[in-house]
């Protein structure tokens, strides 16, 4: 785990509230689209990367799915999490721990990520999630991954982050997942601006 990272998300969760954030969403209406376009069964393996505080799991909860996981970097955003859900917090497992650093405890049957892979910038750490990815999803599981476009920020709270193209995503999952579909969404940030992104959905090859 990177330990300037870690001190960095650390901090940002620890001094704003949610709605300060540009990626905050009350609702994350385009990544239950995906989950809803898939079909899965209520005791599918579910994991949102890069997690947070975001309100996915609070959707996955209330649809009643049993097996759900929320991966961030940051203890903080995963503890706010906890606080907002209560005892319902009981119901998911939380793993503190870089993505790249990850080793994933089970086979998912679906991996989402909305906002975490475009903060890997160098090679190395771009490979090692495409490989705990491969690792971590099931042959037929799905993979949705949410970056910045082309047309979107370069930077994200005061970091690098790498844009995205359908092809060049698609390019990095090639060798073990079919890519199902993209999107693109101009995101409405609660300062009033709008942020491009996009989204790819992958299944892993049987």
């Amino acid at each position: 785990m990177s330990a300037i990272d870690k001190e960095h998300w650390e901090k940002v969760f620890s001094t704003k509230p949610e709605t300060e954030f540009s990626w905050f969403q009350a609702y994350p209406a385009t990544s239950v689209a995906f989950l809803d376009l898939f079909n899965l069964p209520l005791g599918a393996h579910i994991i949102d990367i890069g997690g947070g505080d975001s309100h996915l799991v609070d959707v996955l909860i209330e649809r009643g799915y049993q097996n759900i996981y929320v991966l961030d970097i940051s203890e903080n955003a995963l503890n706010r999490a906890r606080q907002r859900l209560g005892n319902n917090a009981g119901k998911v497992h939380w793993i503190v721990s870089d993505v790249v650093d990850f080793e994933p405890p089970v086979q998912f049957d679906f991996w989402h990520d909305r906002a975490a892979f475009h903060f890997l910038t160098t090679p190395e750490r771009i490979e090692q999630y495409v490989n705990n990815a491969e690792k971590g999803i099931k042959p037929g599981g799905y993979l949705i991954l949410g970056t910045f476009s082309e047309s979107g920020p370069k930077k994200c709270s005061g970091l690098e982050i790498k844009q995205y193209t359908a092809a060049s995503m698609s390019r990095r999952f090639e060798e073990k997942f079919h890519r199902v579909k993209c999107i693109e969404e101009e995101h409405a940030t609660p300062f009033n601006t709008t942020q491009n992104f996009l989204f790819c959905s992958f299944m892993r090859k049987v």
